[in-house]
């Protein structure tokens, strides 16, 4: 097992005109993910706007964590794609720069059918020797993994998990009653970690981590100490301000919020546009702001 617990799927930050990576606040992101004892972290998700940065920056801000975290706890890089070549060669250039896991999301716009995932994934799989980890995200794809899909995919040597985040908790059990030591499950919704520890899920990939990975780590050594009602209890407490991260198309949400306690994390790239002025009176008003 590559992690247990809090992985968090950091932001990018970037400067007042979104044109490069500001790397003083990178640094102080990862800075606070080392001293909350998560079990890994994640760049280039969904979260840190990987559709928006070109090749070099990605090279560049690899380079920059993995000689930051210098093995202080696993990294993970989002490598995904819709062309499987091109995820093929993007896994290999982060293996090259020493990362520990790549995940990769379902092919999207493509729209391909489940023997298509399973292909594209076998493929990617047989490419690399870092371990692979899958990720569903139908909102996002258009392109649900089926269970059935997953359980075939499990059985591949290279492939040790996914970050499941359909938001259907009958799947997730469906794809939880088939998971072992060598294929792990990983919430992939903030507001479902303690339903999917639940059912045998080992951690979560964390979009409130990056405001407070602490309180997600902690929620879930709770669950792994049998201290059941305690993790219930912090998950409904954060369940509010994660709602309303959630509001707007992420990361929006999560940036307003990092730049609200002075992370100065910039606003997103386009076509991501900032927060509402509404929703960010209501983010305040849950932050205690």
């Amino acid at each position: 097992m590559l992690f247990k617990g809090n992985c968090t799927a950091m932001v990018t930050p970037f400067n007042k005109s979104t044109t490069k990576i500001n790397y003083s606040s990178l640094e102080k992101l990862i800075d606070l993910q080392i001293q909350s004892n998560s079990g890994a972290i994640l760049f280039l998700g969904t979260t840190g706007e990987s559709a928006t940065l070109n090749e070099n920056e990605k090279k560049e801000l690899i380079k920059f964590a993995v000689e930051k975290v210098h093995n202080q706890m696993p990294i993970i890089v989002g490598s995904g794609s819709n062309n499987t070549n091109e995820a093929m060669k993007k896994s290999l250039l982060f293996e090259d720069m020493g990362v520990d896991a790549l995940l990769h999301v379902t092919p999207y716009y493509n729209k391909t059918s489940q023997k298509g995932l399973i292909k594209h994934f076998e493929k990617i799989a047989d490419s690399t020797k870092v371990p692979i980890i899958l990720y569903n995200v139908p909102s996002r794809t258009g392109v649900n993994m089926l269970p059935e899909t997953v359980k075939i995919l499990s059985k591949h040597k290279n492939i040790i998990g996914i970050k499941e985040a359909s938001g259907n908790m009958q799947q997730i059990s469906k794809i939880a009653s088939f998971c072992s030591d060598d294929f792990v499950l990983y919430s992939g919704d903030d507001s479902l970690v303690v339903p999917t520890l639940s059912v045998g899920g080992k951690g979560v990939f964390s979009v409130f981590g990056n405001i407070a990975p602490f309180i997600m780590q902690n929620l879930c050594d709770e669950f792994f100490n049998n201290n059941f009602m305690s993790a219930c209890e912090i998950q409904a407490k954060i369940n509010p301000l994660i709602e309303m991260i959630f509001s707007e198309i992420n990361p929006v949400g999560i940036k307003t919020a990092l730049n609200l306690i002075g992370l100065n994390v910039g606003e997103c790239r386009l076509p991501l546009v900032k927060m509402s002025v509404k929703n960010k009176h209501k983010l305040k008003k849950i932050m205690g702001l």
